[in-house]
Formats: C-alpha cells, sequence, structure tokens
C-alpha cells in the first residue's frame, strides 16, 4: 500500500488493492471525467454543502484530466488520510476497513458515456469528485472514519454474502456497454433472488443502510432547503439536480428510519434523509455504536456472532481475543453463555498482537473455553500470582476449577500467561472440563488451553491481528509500468484531436482546418455523437460564437430525441456554456 495504507494492521486489505493503468484511460474517457467536473464545479456550488465545494476548490483535484491516485494519496495526507486504488465492488467488510484506517478506496474505473449521468458501479468520478473533496472538512471526515469502524467490525450473515456478490455481478454487467437487456434483467433477477434469501436484518445491513442514506445520499440544512452531501448524488450529473425536486421526499435523519429503509443501486432514490449538520449524524451513530456487538459484547453478541457462520472475534474480560467461527454456545438455565467453540482455524491474540504459538496452525481444529466466574464469585482475571497459588493454580501441580456455571476445569496446570501481573490464558496437560453430564473436553484430546474472562466485553467480525491471522504475502503493485502507446481507435483520435487543439498555444487556420476534418469525420461516422460535438461547440465559443457550424451543431444536439436522460445532460452542457 501507499501512504496511510503503510501502517500494520493492513495486509489483510492488501488484496483488495490493484493498480491504476492510467495509460488506459482514452480521451473520451477524459472528456467524460472533464464533463462532469466542469457540471460539478458550475450546478453544484449553490445547491452542495459548503465543505464539498470548498473541499473540491482546495483538493487539487484538476477538472482537464482524471486525477492520479497516488496524487490524491500524497493530498489526502495533508489531513492524516490516505487513497488506494480497489477494483471496482469489493466486500463490504474490507471496504469499511480502508474508512475506518483514514483510507479513501478508490475504483479506478470510469463510467462509459451511455451513464454519464449515474452509473451503480464504483468508478473515478464517483470516488474522487464524490468522496475526496469533502473529506477535506475534519468533522465530517471523522464522521466517515467511525462509521467505516462500525461497518468494519460488523456482523453479517452469509445469506448477505451471496447478495453483495450478485449485486457485484450485475453493476459490471449494467456498465458493460456489449450487455444486453436480457443479460441485465438475468443480473438483476439474481440479486432479487439472492435477497428473498435474507431474513431479518444484520448488524453490517444496518451499518450499509446507514452509510448508503448518509455518506452516499445524505442532505444537510434545513429540511425544506437542504444542501447535498452524499457522493452518489455529489458524483451524479442527473441526480444531483432531481433529487432536490419536490417529488422526492425529505425525510427528518434518524437512525432507526435510515436503517428501517432499503435501498436500489440501479435506481434513483424516491426518498431522503436530512440532519442538521454533521456533528447530529456524529452524535447519532455514536449512539447506535453503543448497541452494538462490539460494544456490548455478552451473550446477545455471541448469539449475533453464531447466526453469522462467519469468522469474528471473541473479547474476554482479561483482554484475551479469540478469533474464529462460533459453531457452539452452551447457555445455562438463565440463558447466559457459559461455554463457546469455534470451528475451523482459530488464533489467540491479545491488544490486537497474537500470541506466539497460538496461531491457526495451533488451533486448526478450532477452540473451546469457559466464561465466568468461580465458584465464590471469583474472576480469575482479577487474581493475583498469589491468589493463583492460593487457588491451587501452580504449573505442575494438578488443579480443579469450578465454575459458578457448573462447569469444571480439571487437569495438570502447563503454563500460565500473565499481563501486567494477571493470568489471561492458562494451558492443562491431561485435562477434562465437564458441564453437568456433558464432557466438553477429553484429556486424550491434547493440551487445553483456557480463555481467562468472566465475561465478554466484544465481539467484532474479522480477526484481532489481521496480519498475522490471514498471512496475506506482500504485493507488489508497481512493477508494471504504464507504456503510454496505446493504439487509438477513430473516434479516441478526433477527441483527441480537439482536446489538442483546446490545450494549444497557438490558433491559426490550420487549427480551423483541423477542426473541419473532425467535424466532417464525425458527422459521417459518428452521429450519434454528443458529448465531443458539445466540446467543439465550447471551441467555437472561444474563437468565434458566430461561425455557422455552430448553428448546425446546436440545432443537431437539440433537436435529435437522444433519450431523456442525455437529453436532460445536453441541456446543462447547453447551460454551462450559456453562463461559462
Amino acid at each position: 500500500m501507499t501512504g496511510k495504507g503503510e501502517k500494520r494492521g493492513q495486509a489483510h486489505l492488501q488484496p483488495y488493492i490493484s493498480k491504476q493503468y492510467y495509460h488506459r484511460y482514452t480521451p473520451i474517457d477524459h472528456a467524460v471525467w472533464r464533463f462532469v467536473m466542469k457540471q460539478n464545479h458550475y450546478f453544484l456550488k449553490e445547491i452542495a454543502h459548503p465543505a464539498y465545494v470548498n473541499g473540491l476548490r482546495d483538493s487539487g483535484i484538476k477538472t482537464e484530466s482524471i486525477p492520479k491516485v497516488d496524487d490524491m494519496n500524497k493530498s489526502l495526507a495533508k489531513i492524516g488520510w490516505g487513497a488506494v486504488t480497489i477494483d471496482g465492488l469489493i466486500p463490504g467488510s474490507a471496504f469499511y476497513g480502508f474508512l475506518a484506517n483514514g483510507i479513501l478506496p478508490i475504483a479506478t474505473e470510469i463510467r462509459n458515456i451511455q451513464n454519464i449521468a449515474y452509473t451503480p458501479a464504483p468508478d473515478m468520478i464517483h470516488e474522487a469528485a464524490g468522496h475526496a473533496p469533502i473529506l477535506l472538512d475534519k468533522s465530517y471526515r471523522e464522521f466517515v472514519r467511525k462509521i467505516g469502524e462500525m461497518g468494519a467490525k460488523a456482523l453479517s450473515s452469509k445469506e448477505k454474502l451471496e447478495v453483495f456478490m450478485a449485486v457485484r455481478h450485475l453493476t459490471i454487467v449494467a456498465e458493460d456497454p456489449k450487455s444486453t437487456p436480457e443479460q441485465v434483467k438475468d443480473a438483476e433477477n439474481l440479486v432479487a433472488e439472492a435477497r428473498k434469501k435474507v431474513k431479518g436484518l444484520s448488524e453490517a445491513d444496518m451499518v450499509s443502510r446507514l452509510f448508503w442514506w448518509t455518506v452516499e445520499y445524505g442532505l444537510v440544512g434545513d429540511l425544506n432547503h437542504p444542501k447535498i452531501y452524499g457522493a452518489g448524488l455529489l458524483s451524479s450529473v442527473g441526480e444531483s439536480q432531481s433529487c432536490l425536486a419536490d417529488d422526492v421526499k425529505k425525510i427528518p435523519f434518524s437512525v432507526e428510519a435510515c436503517i428501517q429503509t432499503p435501498y436500489d443501486v440501479t435506481k434513483p432514490q424516491p426518498q431522503l434523509f436530512v440532519c442538521k449538520d454533521f456533528d447530529e449524524l456524529a452524535s447519532a451513530i455514536n449512539q447506535f455504536a453503543s448497541t452494538m456487538a462490539f460494544m456490548k459484547g455478552g451473550t446477545e453478541s455471541l448469539e449475533k456472532a453464531l447466526q453469522s457462520d462467519n469468522l469474528a472475534t471473541f473479547v474476554f474480560s482479561s483482554g484475551l481475543q479469540v478469533t474464529g467461527t462460533l459453531a457452539t454456545i452452551v447457555k445455562d438455565e438463565n440463558g447466559e453463555a457459559i461455554y463457546i467453540r469455534t470451528k475451523g482455524p482459530t488464533a489467540l491474540s491479545f491488544q490486537q498482537k497474537q500470541l506466539v504459538g497460538h496461531g491457526r496452525d495451533t488451533h486448526h481444529k478450532g477452540f473451546g473455553t469457559p466464561i465466568g466466574s468461580l465458584e465464590g464469585k471469583i474472576a480469575l482475571e482479577n487474581c493475583s500470582s498469589i491468589q493463583l497459588k492460593d487457588l491451587g493454580m501452580i504449573e505442575g501441580s494438578e488443579a480443579i476449577l469450578k465454575f459458578e456455571s457448573g462447569v469444571n476445569v480439571t487437569g495438570v496446570v502447563k503454563t500460565i500467561l500473565l499481563s501486567a501481573g494477571r493470568p489471561i490464558l492458562i494451558s492443562f496437560q491431561d485435562c477434562q472440563v465437564t458441564y453437568k453430564n456433558q464432557v466438553l473436553f477429553e484429556p486424550s484430546w491434547g493440551t487445553y488451553d483456557m480463555a481467562v474472562g468472566a465475561g465478554i466485553t466484544s465481539v467484532f467480525a474479522g480477526a484481532a491481528d489481521p496480519d498475522a491471522y490471514f498471512e496475506w504475502p506482500t504485493i507488489e503493485t508497481d512493477s508494471i509500468e504504464d507504456s503510454g502507446d496505446e493504439q487509438l481507435n477513430e473516434l479516441e483520435s478526433l477527441y483527441a484531436e480537439i482536446r489538442s487543439l483546446r490545450e494549444g498555444q497557438v490558433w491559426n487556420e490550420q487549427s480551423w482546418s483541423r477542426m473541419d476534418q473532425v467535424i466532417v469525420t464525425l458527422d459521417k461516422n459518428y452521429p450519434s455523437e454528443w458529448l465531443l460535438r458539445l466540446e467543439i461547440l465550447e471551441l467555437y465559443q472561444l474563437k468565434n460564437n458566430s461561425h455557422p457550424n455552430v448553428k448546425s451543431i446546436t440545432e443537431k444536439l437539440g433537436n435529435k430525441n437522444w433519450g431523456k436522460s442525455v437529453n436532460q445532460v445536453i441541456q446543462r452542457g447547453f447551460t454551462l456554456l450559456k453562463n461559462s
């Protein structure tokens, strides 16, 4: 990773990072970027939150060409953030993980002209023109970091993963110009079928909806005259205008309302939520975070992890962290968890650092341990070395631990791992663990490692020490250099020619001749090409707005039935030309 991405604890995010092959952007790609950015600078200055308008001005993001992510990384470093390139949609836990670490993940693709007003697929316009500028506002970026932390730790479900894969497929199909309407419809049906399997809302679902209705599609200020701050709106040439119309319902922001409102990434949103200010957002999500498993802990949080059937970390009151997929919760008569068991590779950590000898290889079949206090309400994690000896906890000696829950642990103490003089992990040999008539561990199974902790203080998705648990290899993303020698097709060459004329230092008769040649070729071979014609009109406006071609091109753009979406975009192009 670059910049902020070099911090420890992010190796598990490495596989989602791609490279920005800048030379692969065509002159048409740059024209699409330029058109949207010019629109944003002009139309959003009155309707977007001042933090975005100021950020757009101060971020250093250029209008004329697609930005380089390395340059954005350097720019964001000034506010303690960074930027990395990713390949389209990535799992929510990874996306939020980047944000939690102060890293803006940027999809390097750019929408095609057909989807210039809006695309459901993440792209450079959405990330760089939508998300990045407003991050320069301190209160807002701290809100984004907080919701990133919540999303990274939120417990999900296996059914939701299937929905993610279906949505990812849909965005790829929808953005591909070669896709047929039937293929798009089939992809939409797959999403619908996957969503039918989802029962209830997981924590990840709730955070996802909160993120959507705030960071992506939020409005701020007065309910009757709000400003835009959501990146999905800011990066949409069409919806940034239509979202403020009366037919889009404006609802006072609340966490509960956002959570109860589903969204569809493929369609304009019929309602939007308006917060008073960014402080209200921060206060509301902090309150919501306090209800999540990573802050509550306890049996309820363990049950969420069990339902998720995904990797999670369970933090004991001693500070010991167990990372694995929860398979079993044994409860007492009151329904409180008194014993847990994971399945598959499990690792033990303390303060986000994996314990030596307690990685996935050691506990590759899972890990089981009691939860609770000993008889007499003794919390082992509070015992000093002397108190441990009084309990018979002496290395090399046999000991019997009787928990208030009825769980009994009998075995020879092998080692006692301490932190600040207090136990966090006790290992036994020849150990048997029982609860009533149930045997939870047999001596023949080997060493029994018992977590110390009277309770579970936190449960969160993912690993306590992701670098150690996932063991991702370092991926070199800079080994392939941009060649810069991509061959342009005829239409791309026409765009490049107009760009060259626009940026040229000298304008003479040869310049007029070159532009005439472009127009002839355009009329002959590309009657449906509207964006390049707008760029040509822009040149005429600068050089000779009374030229006969101005009228013919204007009529061609204004009279042709381009379709509702393109017609709207063209009209905004006219407005921009008229007022620039």
